[in-house]
């Protein structure tokens, strides 16, 4: 890790978040940083842990101005964030699978026959999928990531706003990855909070809770 978390308090990281539009334009995330924040992210869970979540970061002046179009009315986090990142599902995540399992092995976490025993179930499972049943996997799996991603950015001292305002069916092949394969799931904009953002509400927990 480049650079130790500034914030432990789970309390002030979790209820203290609110969605940050307006950024001091000047802060700059390093690639290592951001690779440290990405890699905590994606300790999130996910379906027999494939892993399905893709990040694109965009961070310079040029991919910024390409992503400007695309984002409807959140050009503001665009024109002053450290970066946007683009989260993607992968439709085709079980291409991987055996790399994930390998590695398992590999660092102890996993006997070898288990590996096979689950590789041999679950590959064939998920490539047996429908298209709305992957697309519906790996929207839930990226989602868990983008939250934890979220909260990991304030451990470190940043903001973000997620961003669901885009153009869906344009926004993989503007930065060069297959449509077809990759799912947009959302945006997360991400810096040094020049706002304290808004105060929201939600509603109570036995309005929208049910015991049987």
């Amino acid at each position: 890790m480049t650079k130790e978390m500034i914030n432990n308090d789970f309390s002030e990281i979790t209820f203290g978040r609110k969605s940050i539009r307006a950024y001091d334009e000047t802060v700059k995330i390093s690639h290592e940083e951001m690779l440290d924040m990405i890699q905590e992210a994606t300790t999130a869970p996910s379906s027999v842990n494939m892993q399905p979540w893709r990040f694109v970061v965009v961070e310079s002046e040029e991919e910024k101005a390409k992503l400007k179009p695309l984002i409807r009315f959140n050009t503001l986090q665009n024109d002053t964030s450290s970066a946007m990142i683009l989260i993607f599902g992968d439709m085709q995540c079980y291409e991987l699978g055996e790399e994930i399992y390998n590695q398992a092995v590999e660092e102890g976490k996993m006997p070898a026959e288990t590996r096979d025993q689950q590789l041999s179930v679950i590959l064939p499972y998920y490539k047996n999928f429908s298209k709305q049943k992957m697309n519906d996997v790996v929207k839930i799996d990226s989602s868990l990531a983008a939250m934890q991603l979220m909260l990991v950015a304030r451990a470190h001292g940043y903001d973000t706003n997620p961003i669901g305002g885009f153009e869906e069916d344009l926004l993989a092949e503007a930065f060069g990855l297959d449509k077809e394969r990759y799912v947009p799931v959302m945006i997360l904009s991400i810096g040094k909070a020049k706002e304290s953002g808004y105060q929201s509400v939600r509603l109570a927990a036995e309005k929208i809770t049910e015991f049987k």
